[in-house]
């Protein structure tokens, strides 16, 4: 098997997966199996009930979910954080922020696993996050958008 690419993820982001996976591991996947144990006892034959058919559906999520996180897990590389404020170069880890016109905004560069645009974080993969890194406070860069070209000069690394 192909070794696999390294996957950045923050501390907290770190504790969020494996809590994640211990839920799912001490909890959900025993409840998914009790389900599917009592609707078969319930009503023996009733592989085709709609029940059933939801109760081996969820039972599936979760063993594909908890696999997933496993791959995560075993590929995770802990993002120096520390070193990411100690910087003045955007690199994952940093928090930067960046004027557009005369809107602000502020982006946590992290690893694909950790991505929530709604509340800042952007991957290291993505158009934004590609664009910034590597630049400095008071650099200006142009990320390709759909809408176009978007220039951001970047205020400051946190």
């Amino acid at each position: 098997m192909a070794a696999r690419k390294p996957m950045p993820v923050t501390a907290a982001g770190m504790e969020r997966l494996r809590r994640e996976l211990d839920d799912l591991l001490t909890n959900k996947r025993p409840s998914a199996a009790a389900l599917i144990h009592d609707t078969l006892e319930e009503s023996p034959g009733s592989q085709t009930d709609g029940e059933y058919e939801g109760a081996k559906n969820e039972q599936a999520f979760i063993e594909g979910r908890i696999r997933t996180l496993e791959d995560i897990l075993a590929n995770a590389t802990l993002i120096d954080e520390e070193g990411a404020r100690a910087s003045d170069v955007v690199h994952v880890g940093a928090t930067v922020s960046v004027r557009m016109g005369r809107k602000r905004q502020r982006f946590t560069i992290v690893g694909a696993v950790e991505v929530d645009p709604a509340h800042g974080f952007v991957s290291d993969e993505s158009p934004v996050g590609q664009a910034l890194l590597g630049h400095r406070a008071g650099d200006t860069v142009e990320v390709a958008a759909p809408a176009g070209q978007i220039k951001m000069t970047i205020e400051s690394i946190d």
